[in-house]
């Protein structure tokens, strides 16, 4: 039976903070192998042109996992399988950058939810500000959830 996905756009979650660190930025570009000197030093993102140290493009995924919805929270209020649940997408696109010492809030909603080839997609659309309100950074994530069917086919269900 097909769910009626139409329900949860528009869904909203509680809007979250988190102020960014350069300790973090730090870690983060080790984890993904980025040694450009704008990550891990000050002085040099300031030489560059920056007033603080910036965020590797993809940083953004350490806000949301560490102050945003769980992914329990997205299991419960999209009512989805954990197992069948895998990540389709992500967009990034900054309005301006955001640094070491910035005061981030984001709020995430669902925009768009459909069913195709046998799975259902679920689109989040997340805002982030910064201390001064202005937006900063727009993300889009796909959420995937297959279909029993598809499971039932492949002879796990």
């Amino acid at each position: 039976m097909t769910k009626d996905l139409s329900k949860y756009v528009g869904y909203t979650f509680e809007p979250y903070a988190y102020r960014v660190e350069a300790g973090k930025i730090r870690e983060f570009a080790l984890a993904i192998g980025d040694d450009n000197p704008i990550y891990h030093d000050r002085d040099v993102a300031q030489q560059s042109g920056f007033r603080d140290i910036p965020l590797p493009p993809t940083f953004s995924t350490v806000i949301e996992m560490w102050a945003g919805p769980s992914f329990e929270h997205l299991i419960e209020v999209l009512e989805l399988d954990p197992l069948r649940v895998l990540h389709g997408k992500q967009r990034y696109d900054y309005g301006s950058v955001i640094c070491a010492g910035d005061e981030i809030t984001a709020c995430s909603r669902i925009v768009a939810a459909e069913s195709k080839s046998r799975m259902n997609l679920f689109t989040l659309v997340t805002e982030y500000a910064n201390q001064q309100g202005e937006q900063v950074l727009r993300a889009e994530s796909v959420i995937i959830e297959m279909q029993e069917r598809m499971r039932a086919k492949e002879g796990k269900g």
